[in-house]
């Protein structure tokens, strides 16, 4: 039809702008809302890969969302996804379809998926490595660039799917260990150690800015999440001297301190160390455990998200728990959820029923051995175990 008028110029642009908003995906304006109000949920870190009832069993505890590591796996290479951590090369085809059927599955149960790799290129997984450390990520720039072009890889391939509500760029980095700075060192010290390194292949924070740009340049939308270092130990964003550039970006720690206490090893030990009570180093003093120490502990985090205008609804407890068996363990996670609870921060559970490993399943009623465990999921009845046990119901409890 021939026009009759021709629109002035800004307007015309106004209306093509108008239309590009509207076809654009809807998915892509939204991810980062899901994390606008507290989320809770679990931690999978399967051998094989989970189905449909998994998630629908996590969703009916309360659950809305999982972190999902896929690291585990069986795929075409050594390293599932990435192929070899050796050398990346590439996403193998059908790894990737098996993520995939993965995510449709959370999708279908209700469930939302934070990814997270144990490996990279250059640090393979330790229990994937004969138990050995693997720092090359650390020390040698080549590894940054490959993890670099396995996240933009994985980034085009998942971005649109919508049970993905972020990528955990790396489970628990270690780029300190080796270099003289304690795990459990006081803030001060960490800052004088990381101005020592900041610039090198130990500087975290630069290297999450190397991923997230190249994340971004495939994906602007889906949420980052970042571990701090140390084994994502919550005093570790102490030495970032500012946020991360993306603001779209939430910033992870762990809570298993006091480690002696919350640890498989306590089990053995007569008597177990207890909570409250139990003495353990931290910020360079010795002190006893209790709900006020585990209070100031877990304050870390947000004072420095405090500081750096990041706020409490972008930060995460990633994974938290104690093994199962301990006497405390009950009383450690009411007052664990307690206190996350009371910045309205978002958290995830340390596991849910994982197949490899019983210490962390907190459905399982206490009559059930490591033995009973193991025998039954190697006789293929699994779904014998006796569930139903008290500690899942403290962290149900806390969803509410």
């Amino acid at each position: 039809m021939k026009r009759l008028f021709a629109l002035p110029a800004f307007v015309a642009a106004f209306l093509a702008a108008l239309a590009l908003c509207l076809a654009a995906p809807v998915h892509a304006a939204t991810p980062i809302t899901f994390w606008d109000t507290p989320q809770y949920g679990g931690n999978s870190f399967n051998e094989a890969v989970p189905d449909e009832a998994y998630f629908r069993a996590l969703k009916a505890t309360g659950a809305t969302w999982v972190r999902l590591t896929f690291s585990k796996w069986k795929g075409e290479g050594r390293d599932f996804l990435i192929g070899n951590a050796d050398d990346y090369k590439g996403i193998p085809a059908s790894d990737l379809a098996t993520l995939i059927k993965c995510l449709d599955a959370a999708e279908s149960a209700g469930i939302k998926v934070v990814i997270v790799p144990l490996s990279l290129p250059g640090d393979r997984w330790s229990q994937q490595n004969g138990n050995k450390t693997d720092d090359r990520l650390w020390n040698d720039p080549k590894y940054w660039d490959q993890s670099t072009a396995f996240w933009r890889d994985l980034a085009t391939a998942l971005k649109n799917h919508p049970a993905v509500a972020g990528y955990n760029l790396i489970n628990e980095p270690t780029p300190e260990k080796g270099l003289g700075l304690d795990e459990h060192a006081n803030p001060a010290v960490r800052q004088a150690w990381y101005a020592k390194y900041k610039g090198t292949t130990h500087d975290l924070p630069d290297f999450y800015e190397q991923l997230i740009k190249a994340v971004r340049s495939v994906d602007p939308v889906t949420p980052i999440m970042v571990d701090g270092g140390w084994y994502a130990n919550a005093w570790s964003f102490s030495y970032w001297p500012t946020r991360l550039s993306d603001d779209k970006v939430l910033y992870a720690f762990h809570m298993y301190e006091p480690y002696e206490a919350t640890s498989a090893p306590n089990l053995k030990r007569q008597p177990q160390l207890r909570y409250p009570g139990t003495q353990a180093w931290l910020g360079g003093e010795k002190v006893s455990w209790d709900k006020a120490v585990m209070q100031r502990y877990l304050a870390g985090p947000f004072d420095w998200a405090k500081a750096h205008d990041v706020p409490a609804n972008r930060m995460v407890a990633a994974e938290y728990g104690c093994v199962r068996q301990w006497v405390d363990c009950g009383a450690y996670l009411g007052d664990v959820l307690d206190t996350l609870n009371s910045y309205h921060a978002h958290w995830a559970f340390y596991g849910f029923r994982e197949d490899g490993w019983d210490a962390m399943d907190y459905e399982l009623s206490p009559e059930v051995t490591q033995g009973q465990f193991y025998y039954l999921r190697e006789q293929g009845k699994a779904d014998k175990l006796k569930r139903g046990g008290p500690l899942m119901k403290v962290i149900e409890a806390h969803m509410k």
